[in-house]
């Protein structure tokens, strides 16, 4: 899942003298800063500064291994090494500690990481130290499963809003709450205070459902309507088009099937029939490592 960017206009190419070499210091997936990250809590500005200055695709990390670490706390464990958080989460180590090194963690050697500290280090940077209220805008089936799921008030997302068009919907509770109006989706997204807006409608209705959710102060919006919305700069969208999703999964299928079938044809070829990487690499589709993350369009 990535973040939709607006297009930014630059200068054509033409007529510039070529470059001479690629500066070492060039940005790339891991290394550019994110434009704005989720504001920590007001009067630590070295916090606030830390956060805006980690790249976007360790962000993405971060979630994954804060979902890890809590599991293992859970389950008890109160240190965890790189080699085993990084096995859990599909990264590799160097990978992740340099993720972590963003925190200004760096674990103990010969005893690796403290797991409460390292939860607290990544909810205060993602910005989970507080709760965001969630507002779900279409009840149909998607609306109506994403309503009732019991996840999301205990990692800090309680669902406060229902929002539809169908009169029968109209009042009628769904997971303890009671649908409203699209009409009034400004009015009680404002007095609520919802901070996040789902969007789980028919594609001619999501800009419109948008268009409210902004008017109503709604900062981020996740998007499940196929379809590019046209949102002001300082509206973060995210956009999830789980048809992409899968069609990108039938690729991997088609082409593994492809190698193995060459693979068999040349079987007596020094490396045939090697197994791919998994894990270390990122090629299980772990996230942001796996190269099979949401897809904007």
């Amino acid at each position: 899942m990535v973040t939709q960017r607006g297009r930014r206009d630059g200068a054509s190419s033409a007529g510039r003298p070529p470059r001479r070499s690629r500066r070492p210091d060039t940005p790339d997936a891991d290394n550019a800063p994110t434009a704005e990250m989720p504001a920590v809590p007001d009067g630590d500005a070295p916090e606030a500064v830390r956060a805006k200055s980690i790249p976007e695709a360790a962000v993405a990390r971060l979630a994954v291994y804060l979902r890890v670490l809590s599991g293992m706390s859970e389950q008890g464990a109160t240190t965890v090494s790189s080699e085993e958080l990084s096995q859990a989460a599909g990264v590799n180590s160097a990978k992740l500690r340099k993720d972590l090194s963003y925190l200004g963690s760096y674990g103990t050697r010969g005893v690796g990481y403290e797991v409460g500290v390292l939860v607290s280090q990544i909810e205060r940077i993602l910005g989970l130290t507080r709760q965001h209220k969630v507002a779900v805008v279409g009840i149909g089936n998607l609306g109506h499963a994403l309503a009732n799921y019991g996840g999301f008030p205990g990692r800090g997302f309680p669902v406060e809003a229902l929002f539809d068009l169908d009169p029968d919907l109209i009042g009628v509770p769904v997971g303890g709450l009671p649908v409203s109006h699209m009409d009034d989706i400004p009015r009680i997204c404002a007095e609520r205070g919802i901070s996040i807006g789902v969007i789980a409608t028919p594609p001619p209705a999501a800009q419109s459902v948008c268009d409210r959710l902004v008017a109503g102060g709604v900062q981020c919006i996740l998007n499940f309507a196929p379809v590019v919305l046209q949102v002001p700069a300082h509206i973060e969208v995210r956009k999830v088009d789980l048809a992409v999703e899968l069609q990108i999964l039938s690729f991997h299928v088609a082409r593994r099937a492809d190698d193995a079938a060459g693979n068999q044809g040349n079987s007596g070829l020094p490396g045939a029939g090697l197994p791919s990487e998994n894990g270390q690499g990122g090629r299980n589709g772990s996230g942001p490592d796996g190269g099979r993350e949401m897809v904007v369009r």
